[in-house]
């Protein structure tokens, strides 16, 4: 059985058990959360798609860490005129174990 959520404006296909990186969720670690924008369920007996059968469905997650990605360079440049810029960004994350999902 798996399912795909939406959650941080992008779409995750997750399985019972699993690790994932998730934008920046306000929750302490050890907190539950529960993913309730689900797109699609697939379980034993077939592909569950209709919005009316997915209005129920949910995810329930763990909170398992909080952190910062890997730094990335941003560097502009315009050629022949003197510009350059560059800076640097780290996105936050939340790290989810996926302890059940709920049709």
């Amino acid at each position: 059985m798996y399912a795909v959520v939406t959650t941080g404006g992008k779409q995750v296909k997750v399985l019972e058990g699993d690790f994932l990186r998730v934008e920046r969720i306000e929750a302490p670690v050890g907190d539950r959360v529960e993913l309730d924008k689900v797109n699609l369920l697939v379980t034993d007996e077939g592909i569950v798609a209709l919005p009316e059968a997915l209005s129920t469905a949910k995810v329930v997650c763990e909170v398992t860490a909080q952190g910062r990605r890997k730094k990335i360079r941003v560097f502009k440049k315009k050629r022949r005129k003197g510009y350059a810029r560059a800076y640097g960004h780290r996105q936050d994350f939340t790290e989810l174990k996926v302890v059940s999902i709920q049709s």
